[in-house]
């Protein structure tokens, strides 16, 4: 870890731990399911992998995660006691960022590998009957090669596709990043975004109807707006 403050509060022992960059978006990653490195990167794609490894290895020494081998050679990352303990924080710092902060989204907060990759953990796939169902997504300003997107939903589970995964679309959504970004966090609804010619929805009416309760927004995003619906004044 960096200097500390040369403090005896306890506040100021846990800022050692968490508040040097990235390490609470980590940490937010970890409470969210990722265990694997690589998934690790995907949920934070600007950090480094060298930036990351250091981080890793500081919050194993801090006793907030524990590494493990798994029987193929492989290692992932899990949480300690400690850790667990940090995902309250974690949410609580989410809801105030959504509350007071969260809408001052610049174009270079937006990023679409980001935005698919915490859809794909953060929809609800059981809202999707048991059979396959396949959303292709198609961003009509995302980089050359980011702008088709599959997300197959079978079983309970979501994968995440950046090529074509070869079976029949069943819905097409067409929307702009910063239209399909919104919806995800919980600033506008699938239904407002159509309104507003922002956001095409097309395929079977069933499953279109079932959507919006399978894009239901980010976890800590819908945190937020419970918040600010319990107190919107000060929301």
């Amino acid at each position: 870890m960096g200097q500390g403050y040369g403090q005896f509060c306890p506040l100021a022992k846990a800022a050692e731990v968490l508040c040097e960059r990235w390490t609470i978006l980590l940490v937010r990653e970890l409470t969210a399911g990722s265990r694997r490195f690589n998934d690790l990167r995907r949920g934070l794609p600007l950090m480094s992998p060298s930036l990351l490894s250091r981080r890793l290895k500081q919050l194993t020494e801090a006793g907030v995660v524990c590494p493990r081998e798994e029987t193929d050679g492989s290692h992932h990352y899990a949480l300690t006691r400690a850790g667990r303990e940090l995902q309250p924080l974690v949410e609580r710092m989410a809801v105030w960022g959504h509350r007071w902060v969260g809408s001052q989204l610049e174009d270079e907060d937006l990023d679409v590998g980001l935005l698919m990759w915490d859809i794909r953990r953060g929809v609800d796939p059981t809202r999707f009957p048991e059979q396959r169902t396949v959303i292709q997504i198609r961003f009509d300003d995302a980089p050359e090669g980011y702008g088709d997107w599959w997300l197959v939903a079978e079983a309970g589970e979501t994968d995440l596709c950046m090529e074509d995964p070869g079976h029949e679309v069943d819905l097409l959504i067409e929307s702009s990043l910063a239209a399909l970004t919104a919806v995800w966090l919980c600033r506008a609804t699938l239904a407002g975004a159509r309104r507003r010619g922002e956001l095409r929805i097309l395929g079977d009416t069933d499953l279109r109807r079932r959507l919006p309760e399978w894009l239901c927004g980010s976890p800590l995003a819908r945190m937020g707006e419970a918040s600010i619906r319990d107190d919107p004044v000060a929301g």
